[in-house]
């Protein structure tokens, strides 16, 4: 089947598996479980940076005293 343009459509175009893994690289399993995974005091870095008056004071008085003022 074409479109109007005169090209084939993406549904006819098929390739083997084989050449598509060619073109795409998964990604290596520790690097999934790191990025889902993150260690305490950088989820803590984030939950401030995502709150303004934090993110804010951290960057007067720093990170730890002012995560401790709102999420103490």
């Amino acid at each position: 089947p074409k479109d109007p343009s005169g090209s084939p459509s993406t549904a006819s175009i098929k390739i083997k598996k084989e050449v598509a893994n060619a073109f795409v690289k998964r990604q290596k399993r520790s690097s999934l479980y790191s990025e889902y995974y993150k260690n305490p005091m950088e989820q803590m870095h984030e939950r401030c940076e995502n709150y303004p008056p934090c993110d804010y004071l951290s960057d007067q008085i720093g990170f730890s005293m002012a995560y401790n003022r709102f999420f103490g």
